[in-house]
Parts: C-alpha cells; structure tokens; sequence
C-alpha cells in the first residue's frame, strides 16, 4: 500500500505540482483568443437555455444538461475551497480566480462542442459521449488506448472516489450539525442514491432539474443578504481583491505568487474546466448544434465560480472571522462562523443543509461520469449494474467508516492524469470545435434564429448520424 501511495503521490506532483495549471491556462487562453473571444460574444445567448426545460425524444433537454453538470461543479469548493484559497492566498485569489473561470469558459465551450459532436445513440434512444468518444472517433483507433486510459482515470477518481468523500462530506456535516449516527447517515443517502442512479440520466436530469435551482438559489440568497447588509463595504473589499492580486497590498506571505497559485489551483479544481468530466454530461443532451450546447456549459463555469464562488468569497471578505495571514479559522468553518457572525446562528444549519444538497448532487453527477467510463471499457449490462450496485455501496463505506476514505488516495492524482489526456486532445481537435464554430456563426450571419448541424457538411468526420436525424429538436435559444 505504501508503494502505491508513493507512486499515485509522484503523478499528482507530475500533474497538479507543476503540468496541469500551465497548460489548462495557456491552451484556454490559446483558445479565448484564436476563437475571438468566444465566450464573451456569446455570453447573452447562454442565459436562453434557462427557459428551455421541456422533454426530449432522445436525450435531456439543454438546461437539464446544464443543471445536472452545474451540481457536479459546485460542491465543497464553493464553501470551504474557496475559504481555503482566500487563507492561503489572501483576497487577491479571488481575483485569479475569476481569471482561470472567465478562461475556462472558452476551454468548456469547446470541450463540450466536441462531445456533442462525436456522442453517440445508446439502445435506450438516450445519447452518451464526453472525451474518450472524442478520443476514439476523433482521433482515430490509434489513440484508442488514450481513451481507455481516461474511462478508467474517470471511473477511479469520479465515479468511486469522489462519490466516497461525498458519502463522508454528507455524513461529517449531519454529525456536527445534528448529531445524527454517520451510520444511519449513510444508509439514507446510499438507499436515496440507488433510486436516482437505477432510473438512468433522465432521472438523475429530473432531480437536478429540482435540486440544484433550488440549491444555488438558496445559498446565492443567502450571500446578498451579507452582501445587502453590508453594502457599504463591498467597494472597499472589492478593491482589496484587485490591489491583494495585483500586488499593491500583501495579506499573506508570498503575495502576488501565493494569490495567483491558489486562486488558479482552487479555480480550476471548482469549475472543472478543461478536467474533461462536464462533457460527459452535455454529450446527453438533444441540440440543434453542437456549439450550442458548448455555449450552455460555459454558462455553468459562468455559474459556478463568477457567481457562486464569489459569493463565498464576500461573505468571507465582508465579515470579522477572517483575519489575513492566520489559517486558525479554515475551510467550511470559516465560511460557516462568517455566516454566523453576519446572521446569527440559524445560519450555520442553513449551510449544512447547502453542504448535504451539494454533495448529494456531486454524488449522483459522479455516478453518471462513471457510468459513462463504464460503457467505454465494457458495453455490457452487467458491467454497468455492477457500478450502479458499487456506488451507493462506496458511498454508505464513505458515510459510515471515518477511515474508509483513505483507501481513495488515488482520486485526485487520476483526476489529475485524466485531465492531461483531455487536454491534450482538445488540441489535437481543436481545429474541428473552430470548424464548428465558424459553421455556428455562418448560420447566424444568414438570419438562423438557432443554427442546426447539417450532418452532410460532416460527413468527412466519423459522427453518428442518427443522433443528428432530427437536429431541431429544441426551441430557439435567442
């Protein structure tokens, strides 16, 4: 155990340490600036999709597709991720923060266009696709053996990994909070998980559809409230935030460096941008056009760190707990103890309940990815009721045995290696997402209210054409 330790510890330095952040934020700037800014020209259509709820023959609707990767995005690095980075880094890794989201954006967008693209029909009429479709049908069948090494990266890290440290998120929160045996914790959400995950992505969309709004909305009234009642303050915090980055002020020992490295680190690991596990999801969803999809999960990075993160951050920023330099106060209890210095009391059981809905959102979300790296390694049913049998097992291990976490040391290294090999072939395949983008703006040029891929002016690529035998299948975005 100790060799593996060793060896899964050497590839998280080789990836997290010094490989990933460069080359995510190089290759999404690369990508902001050949496609023109994409994200941000197409930043008002994004919010369209959130009236677009309705069922689909086939897959998920685009918003169903959005809500299901946004409860995977936001999670414990919302609350006590960004409290970690703020410690460490000081205010001004806010500021990174937003930067790496705004960056992320574009790698996003791309990532899920190329999943849309190359997803493919399953028996059940529903879509599935993400990178290691890409990969296979993008790349060619040389590269097959990149693909498998991502389906298992994403079934050991997200798939069983996550959903344990989720399953013991879930349980640690209800303990502190209400006293509640981890135990009979786990059972619950074990006994809940395999209802939702048994149903197939288009139960797990439904429940997202009710979750998650309900979720964020939440916790986003919550942080205005603060944010209401301190209004007074919030340009001088603001300000803070820029002068910590730009290294006019120092709150921390290492500056500009520490604010820069954490902001990016915590960014990254919170949007999930580029890491290669939200494309997986918006491979499911029916749209008219790939880059329309792309579009929509854009707006989830948007979502995640620019709003939800932010959030946090002012909550943190805007309160007395946080005292620049000291890490005696960290993670969620610094979120929560601002809470309570700014709303009293009550408001710590509020954020359980926000911690409980989104790890159980994580959850489900971790299984669907799972699932999707299932179907690349073996196609039979067996092998995916096995997973679906395994996960609400992982997660009661997760709620129920302190130490049962421990065993998934693995999780983030591969989350890490998986990340690498997506990126990669992103840039093998980024000249297709520009082809599709520039099909997407031609049609708009002409008057399309909502551009439709025409599958003949593909017909070079290895596309399936049946998930594309009715592209308009959704209603207009604009």
């Amino acid at each position: 155990m100790t060799q593996l330790q060793t060896i899964f510890g050497w590839i998280g330095d080789a990836t997290w340490g010094w490989a990933l952040i460069p080359f995510l934020v190089v290759l999404g700037g690369a990508f902001t600036l050949i496609s023109g800014f994409v994200q941000l020209r197409f930043f008002g259509r994004m919010w369209g999709v959130l009236s677009d709820g309705g069922d689909r023959d086939g897959g998920v609707s685009s918003r169903e597709a959005l809500l299901v990767s946004i409860g995977g995005r936001v999670g414990g690095g919302n609350i006590a991720g960004v409290a970690v980075a703020i410690t460490l880094g000081g205010p001004g890794a806010v500021f990174w923060m937003w930067v790496v989201a705004l960056i992320g954006m574009a790698t996003s967008l791309f990532e899920c266009a190329l999943a849309q693209l190359y997803k493919r029909t399953e028996p059940d009429g529903t879509y599935r696709g993400g990178p290691a479709q890409y990969i296979i049908h993008g790349l060619g069948e040389r590269f097959n053996w990149l693909a498998i090494l991502y389906a298992v990266c994403l079934l050991a890290s997200f798939g069983l990994g996550f959903s344990a440290f989720q399953g013991n998120t879930v349980a640690v929160a209800a303990n502190d909070s209400l006293g509640l045996d981890p135990i009979w914790v786990g059972a619950g959400l074990a006994l809940v998980t395999a209802v939702i995950v048994f149903g197939g992505i288009k139960r797990i969309a439904k429940v997202s559809d009710v979750v998650i709004p309900v979720m964020a909305l939440g916790y986003i009234v919550l942080a205005l409230a603060v944010i209401i009642l301190n209004i007074t303050e919030v340009p001088q915090v603001l300000w803070t935030i820029v002068a910590n980055a730009l290294g006019f002020e120092e709150a921390v020992g290492g500056g500009v460096g520490a604010a820069v490295a954490q902001g990016m680190r915590r960014g990254l690991f919170s949007n999930e941008a580029g890491l290669g596990s939200a494309p997986n999801v918006a491979a499911a969803a029916a749209v008219p056009h790939p880059i329309s999809q792309g579009i929509v999960q854009s707006l989830s990075v948007f979502i995640d760190t620019m709003i939800i993160c932010s959030c946090t951050a002012l909550v943190i920023l805007l309160g007395d707990v946080y005292v620049p330099g000291s890490e005696d106060v960290n993670g969620v209890a610094l979120t929560q103890q601002s809470l309570v210095g700014h709303l009293g009391e009550w408001a710590q059981y509020f954020l359980t309940g926000a911690v409980l809905l989104f790890a159980f959102s994580s959850i489900i979300y971790n299984y669907y990815l799972g699932e999707t790296a299932v179907s690349v390694l073996s196609g039979s049913w067996i092998a995916r009721l096995a997973l679906r049998i395994a996960v609400p097992v992982v997660v009661f291990l997760g709620a129920a045995a302190p130490g049962a976490t421990a065993v998934f040391f693995f999780s983030d290294p591969l989350m890490g290696l998986l990340a690498l090999v997506n990126l990669l072939a992103l840039a093998m395949l980024f000249p297709v997402g520009l082809r599709l983008l520039a099909d997407y703006r031609r049609q708009l040029r002409a008057g399309a209210v909502e551009p439709v891929l025409e599958i003949d002016d593909y017909a070079d690529l290895d596309i399936d054409r049946g998930a594309w035998a009715v592209p308009a299948r959704t209603r207009p975005l604009g």
